[in-house]
């Protein structure tokens, strides 16, 4: 099924915005895989940090021996712009965010990759996640299909291109607003193992409940307009 390839099979993606206190967790867990690392890619994109971050990446950054790759942009474009940025600059034929502030198992990317490589009639596979503090204790494990996340999904790249990438005008539920579409056209299977490590803190953007519901209604307004037409 695998085949030898010059390109990286797997691109992960890893938007950070003022993650100086996370974003070496994450990498080094992305860099601590079982997949070879010629066989993947980490692109960071960096969303104008303000902070120290832009010092930790420069740690990941050999370009001579590391498959870390760093896009900056000059100012902040928002998550989902910047997940496309990265997609964009993908060289792989899978691809898989994961959040700057979360963490994954050794195993992450060879299983989903594994799964969707020898299933090639599976449009993407999302895996279970673990939900941790901010010292990394254990709150609960998460079945994916019932409590969906935006991360933890590996999905063929012709397929996100084919449903237009995210929609940048949502910098809230930008991943739910893309499964919508997503799976208007394919399906994401579940695997049972949970391979991501979700940190629940004070400083999630989501605990802003005036803009959640702000983009509540614009993702009501945007796909009930949707689906009568």
């Amino acid at each position: 099924m695998i085949k030898k390839n010059v390109h990286p099979i797997v691109s992960v993606i890893v938007p950070v915005f003022n993650q100086q206190n996370f974003i070496g967790r994450c990498l080094r867990s992305l860099l601590h895989q079982t997949m070879p690392h010629d066989l993947y890619e980490i692109i960071v994109v960096n969303d104008g940090s303000t902070d120290l971050t832009a010092y930790a990446l420069d740690q990941f950054s050999d370009r001579f021996d590391s498959p870390v790759k760093i896009i900056s942009n000059e100012q902040n474009l928002g998550l989902p712009a910047s997940i496309n940025r990265g997609i964009c600059a993908a060289l792989g034929e899978f691809i898989i965010r994961v959040d700057s502030d979360d963490f994954v198992n050794s195993n992450f990317i060879n299983f989903l990759m594994t799964y969707l490589d020898t299933n090639q009639h599976i449009d993407a596979v999302a895996c279970d996640y673990i939900l941790v503090d901010d010292d990394e204790n254990v709150i609960e494990r998460i079945n994916c299909d019932k409590e969906p996340i935006g991360c933890g999904i590996m999905f063929r790249k012709s397929h996100l291109i084919s449903v237009g990438l995210y929609d940048e005008k949502f910098r809230l539920h930008e991943e739910r607003e893309l499964r919508i579409r997503f799976e208007k056209k394919y399906r994401i299977q579940r695997l049972d193992i949970p391979l991501y490590r979700y940190r629940r803190h004070s400083s999630n953007i989501t605990n802003d409940k005036a803009e959640m519901d702000k983009y509540d209604k614009r993702l009501a307004m945007k796909h009930s307009v949707d689906d009568k037409n």
